[in-house]
């Protein structure tokens, strides 16, 4: 069977990765979590004091640092699902905090970011038989992918996610304080000049409001055997 590329786009908090990390595993698929690519360079600027008192970034010492920022991902063999290293050094539940998620949109937006990454996620995905997920794959990162998924909630379903994530993981965790960060993301990634979050025209539009995860695993792997059962 022929192998084809897996876009997934979407909001953030919307459960992107959870759908394309199962997608990946089942069907063998090498799997890129390209929002947590985003998150590492987030990380390294908080780390390396690229943001200052007011939170605005030094894009010039940034600029001149891209070169050394290297992003990988390893498996791991307890959870079966890869984790994000950043210069070698796991930084998996490091990205997931909320200093990081307030801080990442505008590093996202940054042109000279978003050119770095993009080349290495096509880079990634030479060889087809991947599954990415982020903002910009299906309408940038590979534009003639052979299945592009959109993918939607509200977002107070969302906040309550993301709520309910960093609870169970034991991190700090405010629903109004999620909520707004949830709408600010939204509005940032909507408006940004380079690659604004968008709905290719040819991806299909997945609303999972009301959908356990289950049912959008179940749906997302309907449209994957749509899209492989003619492929030799």
């Amino acid at each position: 069977m022929k192998k084809i590329t897996i876009a997934i786009d979407g909001h953030s908090s919307c459960g992107k990765s959870t759908m394309a990390k199962d997608l990946a595993r089942k069907v063998g698929y090498i799997y890129v979590d390209t929002g947590a690519m985003y998150r590492a360079v987030t990380l390294y600027a908080l780390q390396h004091g690229i943001f200052d008192e007011n939170d605005q970034i030094d894009e010039k010492s940034l600029k001149e640092k891209m070169p050394e920022i290297n992003i990988s991902f390893q498996l791991n063999a307890e959870t079966g699902r890869p984790d994000t290293y950043l210069n070698h050094v796991c930084v998996e539940q490091d990205i997931r905090t909320m200093e990081v998620s307030n801080h990442v949109s505008p590093i996202a937006a940054l042109p000279f970011v978003r050119e770095a990454l993009v080349a290495q996620q096509q880079k990634m995905g030479e060889e087809k038989g991947i599954v990415m997920d982020g903002r910009d794959i299906g309408t940038v990162v590979f534009p003639h992918a052979e299945l592009k998924v959109f993918v939607t909630a509200s977002a107070e379903v969302r906040a309550e996610r993301r709520f309910k994530e960093l609870q169970a993981k034991g991190m700090e965790a405010n629903y109004e304080e999620i909520l707004k960060n949830v709408q600010e993301r939204d509005y940032i990634d909507s408006h940004r000049e380079v690659s604004p979050l968008r709905q290719a025209d040819d991806a299909l539009l997945l609303d999972n409001s009301h959908m356990t995860i289950e049912e959008q695993n179940e749906w997302l792997l309907e449209r994957f055997a749509e899209k492989t059962k003619d492929e030799v």
